[in-house]
């Protein structure tokens, strides 16, 4: 049986994985981490909280059962709008940069060639 030759590993970064590099860059990264956190710190936190805030009262209910049963919810679907609102803001931001880039990059008759 012959031994298979390993896979080569394309050169262009965009063809290297499932995703584009650009979704692993440091600005996503940690507003993924923090948007995690929070979401933790939500469900877990609150939720676990809840029966010491049986003592408020919020519209006939108590502000526990608000936080249970509507709170993380409604953070979770802000967490949604934020981290939508953040990428456009990034890929607005890359964009700019890329052409600004191609402005100051010479015309391709200047270029050298070789």
């Amino acid at each position: 049986m012959p031994l298979q030759q390993p896979a080569t590993r394309p050169a262009d970064a965009e063809m290297a994985g499932p995703f584009p590099p650009d979704l692993h860059d440091v600005r996503h990264l940690w507003l993924k981490a923090g948007l995690l956190l929070l979401w933790a710190l939500v469900s877990f936190g609150a939720t676990y909280f809840a029966r010491d805030l049986q003592v408020l009262v919020v519209g006939g209910w108590p502000l526990g059962y608000w936080i249970a049963a509507q709170g993380a919810v409604l953070v979770f679907i802000a967490i949604v709008v934020a981290y939508g609102w953040a990428m456009n803001h990034f890929e607005r931001q890359d964009q700019q940069q890329r052409e600004a880039f191609e402005l100051s990059a010479p015309p391709a008759e200047d270029r050298a060639h070789g």
